[in-house]
């Protein structure tokens, strides 16, 4: 923008240009500024000396959207579901195509129980005791390892909170 447009502009919003510059220049660095202060949308695990890197879902959105629509799942990766209050949750794979196998950890990140889960099924797969998180990662993951209940998943407390 050259002297005179600047200009054009100021007179036509009824703002000085300098105010206006300095209200720009805010906004970007108020945007910025937000960006660093995202919380992390991956984390990485760690299951009996098994790392992975984990999608956080902690929002209602994030939560309710899950893995749904998704073609593929590369092998050391999964979605770690933070819940709001302690309860027995459960998933279920309405438009998920990938086949899962879901942990349900409690407050510590332990494992309380492993399911598997069929795509494009309504079923309901729920933890059999009260649990905090759930990690969904390719069906038969947890089982290649000999991963199951009891076994605990480091780094779920660097989950941001769920909101």
């Amino acid at each position: 923008m050259d002297r005179q447009q600047d200009g054009a502009l100021s007179v036509e919003l009824g703002v000085p240009s300098a105010t206006l510059t300095r209200t720009l220049v805010v906004a970007t660095l108020t945007l910025v500024c937000s960006f660093a202060r995202a919380e992390p949308s991956e984390i990485t695990l760690t299951i009996n000396e098994h790392k992975l890197t984990a999608e956080v879902a902690h929002t209602e959105a994030t939560r309710s959207q899950g893995l749904m629509h998704r073609r593929m799942l590369p092998e050391h990766r999964g979605m770690l579901f933070v819940f709001d209050r302690i309860d027995r949750h459960a998933m279920w794979m309405m438009n998920t195509y990938i086949p899962l196998s879901v942990a349900f950890l409690d407050a510590q990140g332990v494992i309380i129980n492993i399911a598997d889960m069929a795509p494009h099924t309504t079923n309901a797969h729920g933890a059999t005791r009260p649990a905090k998180y759930a990690l969904e990662m390719n069906q038969g993951w947890f089982r290649k390892r000999r991963i199951g209940p009891g076994a605990r998943v480091e780094g779920v407390e660097k989950a941001p909170p769920a909101r």
